[in-house]
């Protein structure tokens, strides 16, 4: 499956960066830009359909480890960060 939406530029909090060491973030970006949004309630899922159709920001989850991290773009597409949901 390709890319159904453009990442802009990605960065990384330094925890997000700490926990993904030993794991391959370039992976999980492109999961998330083929909209696997990864462990996401029905809820999230629904807003992230409507936010490929209305430009509305959108958010992935993945198990890393014992940890997660989230992946989210920004509405305008403009960036992508991936960070520990206690750095949100």
């Amino acid at each position: 499956m390709s890319a159904r939406f453009p990442l802009g530029v990605v960065v990384a909090t330094p925890g997000a960066l700490d926990l993904l060491a030993r794991w391959d973030l370039d992976d999980l970006l492109r999961r998330h830009q083929r909209g696997d949004w990864g462990e996401l309630d029905g809820h999230d899922r629904r807003a992230n359909g409507r936010a490929l159709r209305d430009g509305a920001r959108l958010l992935s989850s993945y198990p890393v480890g014992d940890g997660k991290v989230w992946i989210i773009t920004e509405a305008d597409r403009s960036s992508t960060c991936v960070l520990l949901p206690s750095e949100y």
